[in-house]
């Protein structure tokens, strides 16, 4: 199939240089390069040195990954570990399992 592939935009919102947001950081690069194959554009945002970009996204915790586009936006809190929640959470695993017919 020759149809083009919709383009993520991420936001990632880490506190400092954390074990938690390193991981989180390493974690999502890994899922993105595996699965997105280019096609995402990912903001890394330090809440410490930026704190009122965290505010006006409305972030409580970090790590939050947030999906902007597509729609609808998104938002996963933690270390990103769960790899399959990060993929239903960017609707890319249900769109997966579309591709693959499993849906009637």
């Amino acid at each position: 199939m020759n149809q083009a592939r919709k383009t993520y935009v991420l936001k990632l919102y880490v506190a400092g240089n954390t074990p938690n947001s390193v991981r989180a950081l390493k974690t999502l690069k890994d899922i993105l390069d595996q699965e997105f194959q280019g096609v995402y554009a990912l903001k890394v945002i330090d809440v410490l040195k930026s704190p009122q970009l965290a505010e006006e996204d409305k972030i409580l915790a970090t790590p939050t990954l947030s999906k902007i586009l597509p729609p609808p936006v998104r938002k996963i809190i933690g270390d990103l570990s769960d790899r399959e929640r990060v993929l239903i959470g960017l609707d890319l695993l249900y769109e997966e399992l579309s591709e693959e017919g499993w849906e009637e």
